[in-house]
């Protein structure tokens, strides 16, 4: 039992030094504890899982870093945006008669050197970034979670720890002078028919400026970025991309960058130093004790627990159904494949496809239909998902935006692009402003990222020396006046709005509501059992002998259509049902086109 002499959340370093200073008193040599745990995450595992303290810890953002104290622990929510290599550092040394440590902290002097008295340990650096297109009320969620009844703090020794219960939270344990190693492998891992009957209608309702990006965009906030430095983690529980909680010990440090060639090498203790040189400008550290990654269920409101019975999911989905309906002016066909689209999410990669992804293209919206129909959709995307962005395509912005990450060398940071987006993002592509102009080489560059994201869900890296494409996962919808010539959405969808009404006002239930079956359902694991697959390749080789142009895209989108519609209504296996629904909804699509 953890005695009270632990202050795990004024004083963590406190607690670290006096369990190491206990094993090794017992008997223990420092060399035993290299890249191991000497009984300092019990401390931490009894603090917040046992004693329920989690909420106690205080989450890093721009308020809280007015008044939060160094060598205190902090909560931080973020992207990783880029992986700085790893850094040696001295982890045990000896001062007079004793040994003392320096993990999860940089408070030691003592230099790095080959001395017996001194254990040289290494710890990975991440560059973390708030989620790009975090909604205010996912971040006021997030932040405002107070009440954490599990958590799995699982150390690095497995054979040690068994998990806890599946219900609980995922954390995963991360049992001087700095060196990097910028080369090291886990640095390369990056890893169009009008309606002009609506006019005197939509110029009544017709809000104050364009539908632009800065009406799409939603304000995040300054929330601060912050330096994670890892310990004793295997490379592939962290990736580029990846949104995680890190726990741990709170400081400050100067952002680091590269060294002049001629200080490559540090004489004084023989390790090539690639990042010894310091910036001016300071950012929040922090040395994480525990991690654990999120997906977009966990930037909801965990109380209260909706129950998943179907009962439940069939309302949601008519409710839901029902408002996608109005907000696109009646026009139920739309607001079926915009449900299908919002579910949509890559479940597996076959040589160079993404299986799962489902584009649409929403077409026939001219900019006095789109400052109606499209803000109200854009609002309502806003406060149905957790992130989401959105680019307006314009020819000044293809000329000028940077779109694709590219590594900076001088700062030794990836510079994150727009198409640098965490996994289960919403990204908005407004084409309706799109008028005739020239591109330069950086438009045309830029034309081709966003056609590789639509087709491929690729983002090409720039490191300047070479180029490393990364596989993305981000829901993709285009508002455009005719088919996009420039993005090859998978779904082309003629709008045909028949009403317009003003926004309806919805209660904090159902967005709560909405928001939980989004999130929930197209997570789900889904099957096509084998009398309904002989049903489906019947179908589809009849498509394709009445129209030779349906090729292996348009069989893809079919089947992915099918699987999420049955996910819309809460099953995991295809039924006739849900594959005739898809069929007519296909069928209506068409006749839209032709």
């Amino acid at each position: 039992m953890v005695g009270p002499m632990y202050d795990c959340l004024a004083n963590p370093l406190g607690a670290i030094r006096l369990t190491f200073e206990k094993a090794v008193g017992s008997g223990c040599e420092p060399s035993a504890f290299d890249g191991k745990d000497w009984g300092a995450l019990d401390v931490f595992r009894e603090f917040l899982v046992d004693q329920g303290n989690l909420s106690q810890v205080p989450v890093l953002n721009s308020e809280t870093l007015k008044w939060v104290q160094p060598n205190t622990l902090v909560r931080f929510r973020g992207m990783v945006q880029d992986m700085l290599g790893n850094e040696f550092y001295a982890g045990a040394y000896k001062d007079g008669s004793g040994w003392r440590t320096n993990k999860f902290g940089d408070d030691s002097q003592q230099p790095i050197d080959s001395s017996p008295d001194v254990r040289v340990w290494e710890r990975r650096l991440l560059y973390c970034v708030p989620v790009p297109g975090l909604n205010t009320w996912a971040e006021s969620e997030a932040a405002s979670e107070a009440t954490v009844t599990s958590m799995d703090l699982t150390s690095q020794q497995r054979d040690k720890r068994q998990r806890m219960d599946a219900e609980s939270m995922d954390y995963e344990v991360c049992p001087g002078s700095n060196i990097v190693l910028e080369d090291s492998p886990s640095a390369k891992r990056m890893r169009e028919d009008g309606h002009p009957s609506l006019s005197v209608q939509l110029s009544d309702l017709k809000p104050e400026g364009p539908c632009s990006s800065t009406m799409m965009r939603p304000e995040v906030g300054d929330s601060p970025s912050c330096l994670v430095k890892v310990y004793d983690t295997r490379e592939s529980e962290l990736k580029l991309n990846d949104i995680f909680e890190f726990v741990g010990v709170f400081t400050i440090e100067s952002e680091p960058v590269p060294a002049d060639d001629g200080d490559d090498i540090d004489l004084t203790t023989g390790f090539r130093n690639d990042l010894v040189h310091l910036q001016a400008n300071k950012v929040p550290c922090l040395h994480c004790i525990v991690h654990r990654k999120l997906a977009v269920s966990d930037f909801l409101r965990s109380s209260p627990i909706i129950e998943q019975s179907k009962h439940v999911v069939m309302n949601t989905r008519e409710s839901l159904l029902r408002h996608l309906t109005m907000l696109l002016g009646n026009d139920g066909v739309a607001a079926n494949y915009m449900l299908l689209h919002l579910l949509s999410k890559i479940h597996a990669r076959v040589d160079n496809v993404a299986v799962g992804k489902l584009s649409l293209n929403l077409t026939c919206l001219s900019k006095e239909a789109l400052s109606v129909f499209g803000v109200q959709l854009c609002n309502a995307l806003r406060n149905l998902l957790p992130f989401t962005d959105s680019i307006p395509l314009t020819v000044n912005y293809l000329n000028t935006a940077c779109l694709g990450p590219k590594k900076d060398y001088q700062r030794n940071r990836l510079i994150g692009g727009t198409l640098q987006l965490a996994e289960g993002s919403h990204l908005t592509i407004d084409e309706t402003q799109l008028e005739t102009g020239t591109l330069n080489s950086v438009g045309i560059e830029n034309a081709r990222l966003l056609k590789d994201l639509v087709e491929l869900q690729k983002v090409e890296y720039d490191f300047t020396y070479y180029k490393m494409e990364m596989a993305a996962d981000v829901q993709l919808l285009v508002l455009s006046e005719g088919k996009s010539n420039i993005l090859p959405a998978d779904i082309v969808l003629p709008v045909r709005p028949s009403d317009v009404s003003r926004p309806e006002v919805v209660s904090a239930e159902a967005l709560g509501a909405w928001r939980w079956y989004l999130a929930t359902m197209r997570t789900l694991s889904h099957t096509i059992e084998s009398e309904i697959q002989e049903v489906v390749e019947k179908d589809l080789v009849a498509a394709r002998q009445a129209d030779r142009r349906i090729g292996s895209k348009e069989f893809s989108s079919l089947l992915t259509m099918g699987r999420l519609m049955s996910l819309s209504f809460g099953e995991t296996t295809l039924s006739l049902e849900h594959w005739e629904m898809v069929k007519e909804l296909e069928k209506l699509r068409k006749e839209r086109i032709n």
